[in-house]
């Protein structure tokens, strides 16, 4: 057992609590609805950018390379100052979703390099203009731009120009649980001498100024270069500086003099640091140096292509020579980590294909965080403050009373998205659970919880509404892991983690049934399903002249759901037999799901269109008249996620199971009928489950496979493009709706802009599809052949196609063999060919379905993490292995 597995265990086994200590610091806190305590739910101006180093949170914290514990009482960033800035640089900047011309954006660029599940080694880098930092530029561009112009970016405005720039290398190393080292590498890029200040951070989070608790812990000098810690629930700690910095104290209380909405409280506020360095205000620091915020000040001046150090220390009391074993241990630490992502790595020979999985492991491990939201509290307010306008009572997750979150969690991108998204999460949980299968099941059970689950069953979306639905992928998610973590483990696999999450599944499917399930015909709506602007009209709002959408997505979504649900209940009756009976249940819900799609409500309304051979939504008028949506999209595409293959043994070790189905099949004709080929043993006596019978399956890949369609270049695009010559077009009522291909970002505000489902590349939804067309493949073989691309003349397997499909996601990071580009950075050459650059690779939220440049929030780690299980050579074999068996 390597070092880094040997940390885990201890943790798992409660020895050791290596994951005390993480990279869980948020680097957005700002404009979170956590902070909003306005009237009208206005959460991006309620505290804004210009507010933050003045601000003290009642939520959470942020900060630049962040750490903090797993309560998020102590908190460790660094700020810098390049001596032209009217700030520091203590917080990423970016702009609000009003800002940008396509929402949110953050404006820096910083890369996660490295780090291991434990957070014994952590590696971040961060490049900082030497030239004054853009900010209003960057503002009144994008305020200036339109949707149908992309985004102005930090590199638009020239301040990297000749290399103008630092190259600031974050690292952290535990020498112990609770024993943390920090090196801080500044390099100067530039062609001449220049002096940066640096300021590593400590700060404790504000718990003592909301009227519950007044205890304040505090941070005091004990020499020139060590801090004394004192907080009662982490107890004494040192913290220590190399060299001679100036030590910096002030508190971490609101400046009420530049934020009037709190009375006058302290003298030292939270942008103290900041005021007496930038504007050379001298009383804006405790000179008696105590308080709850400090900074150490270093001041480097670097000629061109030196670089400098500044280390640290965390640790216990007592420490009497803390940087003697200082590069000793860091060497340690980094050794492990190699030694720990080579075993990992083993099978993946190709140099570029291991960097790239290591940074999308590494992006996963930095965007774990501390996530507070505590909506009792919130909606009445806090003792010591005003109270918050009444309007609130009813305004925004009002309905979500019982939602009391404090945990660590992993987050979609930690300055775009510093909260948790359901369906986001489960993706995010197949990679985790490649690094830490213990931390991967308990997000997949967090969100089962009291505190999280609605008591009506449903699961919390994002915090922006809680009550938005997203796709049912829990069940899927935690039947992956489950089979991941149980052939890494060799045994029968923790039942106990797929039982509990299972029972709490019950629940949500239920509320499926009673809630998205309007007329009681196994037709599912659901609103925007995570699609955003996919469809004709904003489906997470009422139609514009009445009516319902039978949505085909949420049907096959629903779908899916049951036969994941049917197959963990299988699993777990080899335990218990009990479960066969809940495996007939879902079963038998599955059936008539796929019935009602082919006939909606008893109407003969058909999602599948037989001249098309695609499946659309269908809008129900208020006149009672039925009507196919037909624009192909990734909505038509989704019924090839709701696929299960059985295996023989599997159904003879189900008796009750199996006897039901024969009954089922023999006396529902009508129902068997619907599915393929139930009654004929597929490839190696395997059964299978599907909404699509071979025929219509093929018909599908048909247009998926179709380059003038759905396959580009870097995998399946969310839209045909054959909408961008020919837009469709909806009339009713005089009104007018357009859905044109859009491969890049979104040229209207449908679901705030930020996204664009019309036409880009997607990792979630195409890595499902992979996964499907290996589940077809382990059913149909090698003797069932596809044209790939379509009209090409070129005829493979499923699971030759779902490899493909594979190859070109994968593409979108991977340097091209012959140009030596990465399609992920577009057409930037200093991306593509400046060597402190071309290695450092960005994770997208989605890609131009036309170039696959990386697009939306840049660094969405999340799910297109997902990249690090396509990566490894056995992946097609493993994952219907693990699927299946």
């Amino acid at each position: 057992m390597n070092a880094e597995n040997q940390r885990l265990q201890e943790a798992n086994t409660n020895q050791k609590n290596w994951r005390h200590y993480g990279p869980y610091l948020s680097e957005r806190q700002w404009g979170t609805v956590r902070e909003d305590y306005s009237a009208g739910g206005d959460a991006w101006n309620y505290t804004n950018f210009e507010m933050a180093r003045s601000y003290a949170y009642r939520w959470g914290e942020e900060g630049l390379a962040g750490f903090c514990d797993t309560r998020q009482l102590l908190c460790l960033s660094l700020a810098l100052w390049n001596g032209k800035d009217a700030i520091l640089k203590e917080q990423l900047f970016g702009l609000s979703g009003p800002q940008g011309n396509h929402g949110e954006d953050v404006k820096e660029l910083y890369y996660f390099l490295d780090a291991t599940p434990s957070h014994a080694y952590q590696k971040l880098l961060y490049k900082y203009p030497q030239a004054a930092f853009p900010y209003q530029e960057l503002v009144q561009e994008n305020a200036a731009r339109t949707r149908q112009q992309p985004e102005y970016e930090l590199l638009d405005t020239g301040v990297f120009d000749e290399s103008r720039y630092y190259d600031v290398f974050v690292e952290m190393a535990k020498a112990d649980a609770g024993d943390l080292l920090f090196q801080y590498t500044i390099v100067n890029r530039g062609p001449e001498a220049a002096t940066v200040h640096v300021l590593p951070q400590l700060w404790f989070r504000n718990t003592w100024s909301w009227g519950y608790d007044d205890y304040r812990p505090e941070l005091k000098a004990l020499t020139n270069n060590a801090v004394q810690v004192s907080h009662r629930e982490l107890g004494e700690l040192t913290w220590h500086v190399d060299g001679e910095p100036e030590l910096l104290f002030c508190d971490n209380h609101t400046n009420a003099e530049r934020i009037t909405r709190y009375p006058l409280r302290e003298t030292y506020y939270k942008d103290g640091i900041n005021t007496y360095l930038v504007d050379g205000q001298q009383d804006t620091v405790n000179p008696a140096r105590t308080g709850t915020k400090a900074a150490a000040h270093c001041v480097l001046t670097l000629q061109p292509g030196e670089s400098r150090q500044v280390r640290l220390r965390l640790s216990p009391a007592g420490q009497a020579a803390p940087f003697a074993d200082f590069e000793q241990l860091f060497a340690q630490r980094q050794q492990e980590a190699d030694e720990f992502y080579a075993e990992l790595q083993h099978e993946i020979t190709d140099a570029d294909a291991r960097l790239v999985q290591r940074q999308a492991y590494a992006g996963m491990l930095w965007s774990k965080q501390f996530y507070d939201y505590d909506i009792p509290k919130w909606l009445a307010g806090d003792p010591a403050l005003p109270p918050p306008p009444a309007e609130r009572q009813n305004a925004r997750n009002a309905e979500w009373k019982s939602l009391t979150n404090y945990d660590i969690i992993s987050m979609p991108d930690t300055w775009e998205y510093p909260w948790y998204a359901a369906w986001d999460l489960a993706f995010h949980c197949l990679p985790l659970v490649q690094l830490d299968p213990e931390f991967a099941k308990n997000q997949l059970r967090l969100l089962c919880l009291d505190w999280y689950m609605h008591p009506n069953g449903q699961l919390p979306a994002y915090e922006w509404h809680f009550s938005d639905v997203n796709p049912p992928v829990h069940a899927w998610a935690t039947f992956r892991v489950f089979k991941i973590d149980q052939k890494a483990r060799g045994d029968a696999g923790d039942v106990e983690f797929l039982e509990t999450v299972f029972h709490r599944l019950l629940l949500n499917f239920t509320w499926w049934v009673n809630r998205k399930d309007k007329d009681g015909h196994n037709i599912f709506e659901g609103g925007f399903l995570g699609l955003d602007n996919i469809g004709v009209f904003d489906r997470s709002a009422p139609l514009p002249f009445g009516g319902t959408l039978e949505q085909a997505d949420g049907t096959a979504w629903v779908a899916m759901f049951a036969l994941n649900m049917m197959r963990i209940a299988l699993e777990l009756s080899q335990t218990n037999p009990v479960y066969q009976d809940l495996a007939c249940k879902f079963f038998e819900h599955f059936l008539y799901i796929a019935e009602a799609m082919t006939n909606v409500g008893n109407t003969a309304l058909d999602l599948w269109d037989e001249e098309d051979e695609f499946y659309y939504d269908a809008l129900n008028k208020p006149n009672g008249g039925h009507e196919l949506l037909k624009v192909r999209s990734m909505v038509g595409l989704i019924p090839l996620f709701a696929v299960e293959v059985l295996d023989e043994d599997l159904l003879i070790g189900a008796p009750v199971f199996l006897a039901r189905m024969n009954w089922l099949l023999t006396n529902r004709p009508h129902l068997a009928g619907l599915v393929s080929h139930w009654q004929e043993p597929g490839k190696g006596a395997r059964r299978l489950l599907s909404l699509l019978r071979g025929h219509r399956m093929k018909r599908l890949l048909f247009r998926m496979l179709d380059p003038a369609e759905f396959l580009s270049e870097h995998g399946i695009r969310s839209l045909s493009r054959v909408y961008q010559d020919e837009p469709y077009v909806f009339e009713e009522d005089g009104s007018k709706f357009v859905v044109n291909y859009q491969p890049a970002e979104s040229e209207s505000d449908m679901f705030g802009g930020n996204s664009n489902w019309r036409g880009p590349i997607w990792f979630p939804v195409n890595f499902l599809l992979v996964e499907s067309l290996q589940r077809f493949y382990h059913y149909y073989g090698d003797d069932f052949k596809v044209e790939c691309p379509t009209h090409s003349g070129h005829y493979a397997t499923i699971l030759e196609v779902a490899d493909e499909l594979s190859q070109r996601l994968n593409r979108l990071f991977l340097r091209n063999d012959k140009t030596g580009l990465r399609a992920c950075f577009g057409p930037r050459d200093l991306l593509q060919h400046d060597p402190n650059f071309r290695d450092y690779v960005l994770f997208n939220e989605y890609f131009n379905g036309d170039t696959g440049e990386g697009l939306g929030a840049s660094h969405q780690t999340g799910w297109t993490g997902l990249v690090a299980k396509l990566l490894l050579p056995s992946y097609a074999i493993e994952s219907h292995y693990e699927s299946s068996k």
